[in-house]
């Protein structure tokens, strides 16, 4: 009893201490105990892209301030959320949710275990569409949308277009709305399932049609990072081994029989699978691209009536 006392207190004494200590810190300070924190969990590239995401997400400091400006002093209001992202940094909690923020195409997101993390790829997918049809007035259909990080990149960036996104996630789309309401962008959300939709959705009312879908099959978990495959909501994540395309058949499905352009963010593996699909469905003008990897992630077709 007196022992479990005594650890409360040292416990206690730590943590106040370490507050106190942070709401005086310094940015190369600050800078410092990232390292000490974090050595031996993660490699020294990863602890300074930590630290820079954090200042730049939470504290709203940018890197280019910190280099040229290391003696100024944290904001003291965030002394304690700082301590907790460190604790849970080194559970392997991703960052990103920690935060409740990630960046993603000039834009800071709402995030959090309701949503995948976006990332580079998906970056990809969205230049590649913005690079061919900047300038146009399309009505967009964003399937699977998550955070609404692709639906609302692409209104952001051709405001001329109509942006539709769905989702069967209830809290997915709350975060979605969140983040359009905060970035001040307009995109009209739609709770749907793909796999089973409720005939509301018409094909003919869209031009292009972009998805992130799931594309994990369950027998590949085992690749999966141990951060992605614990924090990360597996409804957006894995499919049946059985049916690795599910989600691109029902698109292609729902598209085929109307001029429609689809742009995918595939599986690595997946890609002449898929393509082959695609041609036996009587999709045109098929295009694998290559990720900044060297990896086969993403494709565009376009069906012609």
């Amino acid at each position: 009893m007196y022992l479990s006392c005594w650890f409360i207190v040292i416990v206690y004494f730590r943590y106040s201490n370490e507050k106190e200590i942070l709401q005086t810190m310094t940015y190369a300070q600050l800078k410092a105990v990232f390292e000490k924190e974090l050595k031996g969990f993660y490699s020294s590239d990863e602890i300074k892209n930590f630290f820079y995401y954090v200042t730049d997400g939470l504290l709203q400091v940018s890197k280019i301030t910190i280099l040229s400006k290391p003696e100024n002093q944290i904001d003291e209001n965030n002394s304690q959320r700082i301590l907790n992202i460190l604790e849970g940094l080194k559970k392997k909690i991703p960052v990103q949710y920690l935060i409740g923020k990630a960046f993603f195409c000039e834009m800071w997101l709402e995030v959090n275990p309701s949503v995948l993390i976006p990332r580079q790829e998906t970056e990809e997918l969205v230049d590649w569409v913005i690079h061919d049809n900047k300038g146009k007035k399309l009505n967009i259909l964003d399937v699977c949308t998550g955070s609404g990080c692709i639906a609302l990149a692409l209104k952001k960036n051709m405001p001329k277009c109509n942006v539709t996104a769905i989702d069967i996630s209830e809290e997915a789309l709350e975060t979605a709305s969140h983040n359009a309401e905060n970035l001040g962008i307009e995109i009209e959300l739609i709770e749907e399932d793909m796999l089973d939709l409720s005939g509301d959705l018409k094909a003919s009312s869209f031009d292009l049609i972009v998805s992130n879908p799931p594309y994990i099959t369950e027998g590949d978990k085992k690749h999966v990072q141990d951060n992605v495959l614990e924090y990360e909501p597996h409804l957006a994540l894995f499919v049946p081994d059985n049916d690795p395309l599910v989600f691109y058949k029902a698109i292609a499905e729902f598209a085929k029989g109307n001029n429609v352009m689809l742009y995918f963010e595939i599986y690595e593996d997946s890609g002449e699978g898929l393509k082959e699909m695609l041609q036996k469905m009587d999709f045109k003008n098929i295009e694998l691209r290559k990720d900044i990897n060297g990896k086969d992630r993403m494709l565009k077709c376009i069906y012609i009536c």
